[in-house]
């Protein structure tokens, strides 16, 4: 089966990650695996420090390289412990907050791959914006997150230090064919069943444009949607952004990939700015 995989790290963004996921676990009926990865460069196993053993033979400095190897070992164990204990913290709040069948593991490595290894038991990423490195600075992100959403083939929910149910959310729309795919997979999804949606794109106000609009607002009423529309003029982000406060929208949905102006925003460097800049939540879809 299929789980919502919480990336939790001990950052001030974690408890926002974990009420985030518990939110999903619970719309989706699916269950919620919290998952906390020790980074290799930093923490090295036990094992890699005792390889270094090898090169002890220079004279009067061997006393200290064992003693950083002792060192590097004990705050391993430290580290991998303070993991455990996170991992507790996060299952109980998550439980709180009525996720399902909330299970907890440790992985010692790289991120990247260990999210590459999960990838076909994933339904859906859920981590925070900023990481543990990043956590006192407002609008930055996260050193693993532009490669996770360039590499992963699910849907990403973005989280921010403050997490809310959302009550409303909107889609930024293109017109694109992959926009059209992350429209309809809205449709079929029983995350978002339910709730008020804005459809929103930022266009050219000409036939065309109007025309694939009104199209995907008639897809997302035929699945039940209660839906508003609007066709902006002007910069991506900004007009996006705008429109969502004006709104008081509290989630945006985005294709992850897209053909015209909004793929500026969500490739290489424009990736972190539409990211970085959101006061919401963001899901991304693939």
């Amino acid at each position: 089966m299929t789980k919502i995989i919480a990336c939790i790290d001990g950052s001030i963004t974690s408890p926002a990650v974990c009420k985030a996921a518990a939110w999903t676990s619970q719309r989706l009926t699916a269950p919620l695996d919290l998952l906390h990865v020790l980074d290799k460069t930093e923490y090295p196993k036990p094992e890699n420090s005792k390889n270094l053993s090898g090169n002890i033979g220079l004279g009067s400095h061997e006393h200290l390289l064992q003693e950083l190897i002792e060192l590097d070992e004990k705050r391993g164990r430290l580290a991998l412990e303070h993991g455990k204990n996170i991992l507790q913290e996060a299952r109980a709040l998550a439980q709180q907050h009525g996720a399902i069948e909330v299970t907890t593991h440790q992985r010692h490595g790289s991120l990247m791959e260990t999210l590459s290894d999960l990838q076909e038991d994933t339904r859906l990423l859920v981590l925070g914006r900023q990481g543990q490195a990043h956590e006192n600075e407002t609008h930055s992100l996260g050193s693993h997150l532009e490669n996770v959403i360039r590499a992963l083939n699910k849907p990403i929910l973005i989280t921010l230090p403050e997490f809310t149910i959302p009550q409303r959310f909107m889609i930024a729309y293109d017109g694109s064919a992959t926009a059209t795919k992350a429209l309809e997979k809205v449709a079929e999804s029983e995350l978002l069943k339910g709730m008020p949606c804005h459809i929103v794109m930022v266009a050219e106000d000409d036939t065309s444009h109007q025309s694939k609009l009104n199209s995907a607002l008639q897809h997302l009423q035929s699945a039940g949607f209660d839906v508003t529309s609007a066709l902006l003029q002007g910069a991506v982000e900004p007009a996006l952004h705008q429109y969502q406060r004006d709104n008081e929208i509290e989630l945006m949905v985005m294709g992850a990939y897209g053909h015209s102006r909004i793929r500026q925003f969500l490739v290489g460097s424009n990736t972190a700015k539409m990211v970085r800049m959101s006061d919401i939540p963001l899901l991304l879809l693939r």
